[in-house]
């Protein structure tokens, strides 16, 4: 198990208020899976996307990531499990604008103590894998914004995570290049990847294998999908619109 959360609460205190973000919210998910979360506005899924990705932690209840109890790291721990154990896929790309791309790839390296050589090895190979292998001297403003988002894919997979964490990835896409990015992360979990998107859209979280739905702070549905938007896509051709 990847990922076990159980009777997840988590409660922000605004003056004399408590406000419950999160009310007794359990999710588990098994390494390789394809998970889509969805939600409207307050139902928890930011909230619960912070819980996963270690930048916050439960008020009540266990979160255990590769069997650890994340609620008993320190911040210092909880740091290194951020950087080596999750990668993070945001909507705005969060470059370095004067870095090029294998620098902004080489970023959680440097973090984790990496060398140099390795560092540039690893980070060539990322970009390899997004089909970005002929751009590693471009700056963010040198690329689309198709070609930004698998920059930061490539950040993001750099460490080789327990899970790739992404958050509206393709929510300053156009529909042309929403459909290229689903079309690598459809690519990134065959090849074993764990990808957990949140996602507001339908259309997106059609392409993962199983939707989770929640509302004020639990989980209203957990199902798996019906005929992934993707599935009959070959692997040759999915990995020939990596590399285009």
């Amino acid at each position: 198990m990847v990922i076990d959360i159980a009777d997840v609460w988590k409660t922000y205190r605004m003056g004399t208020q408590e406000v419950h973000a999160l009310r007794g919210c359990s999710l588990a998910v098994e390494r390789g899976e394809y998970v889509a979360i969805m939600g409207p506005s307050g139902s928890g899924k930011s909230t619960l996307m912070n819980v996963i990705g270690c930048l916050d932690v439960p008020t009540k209840g266990t979160y255990e990531l590769e069997g650890r109890d994340v609620g008993r790291l320190t911040d210092d721990e909880l740091a290194e499990v951020r950087n080596r154990e999750i990668g993070f896929v945001f909507q705005t790309f969060n470059l370095l604008p004067r870095q090029d791309c294998l620098q902004n790839v080489e970023l959680p390296l440097v973090y984790a103590g990496v060398g140099r050589a390795e560092r540039k090895e690893r980070a060539t190979e990322a970009l390899r894998r997004v089909g970005l292998g002929d751009r590693l001297d471009h700056k963010p403003n040198e690329l689309s914004g198709g070609q930004r988002q698998r920059v930061a894919v490539a950040r993001a997979l750099v460490n080789r995570p327990a899970i790739l964490l992404a958050d509206e990835p393709t929510g300053n896409l156009d529909s042309t290049t929403s459909e290229e990015i689903m079309r690598l992360f459809e690519l990134l979990y065959r090849q074993g990847n764990t990808l957990l998107v949140v996602t507001h859209e339908d259309d997106i979280a059609a392409h993962a294998r199983r939707v989770v739905r929640l509302r004020d702070g639990v989980v209203e549905t957990d199902e798996p999908v019906a005929g992934p938007a993707l599935a009959g896509v070959s692997e040759a051709e999915l990995e020939a619109t990596a590399a285009a």
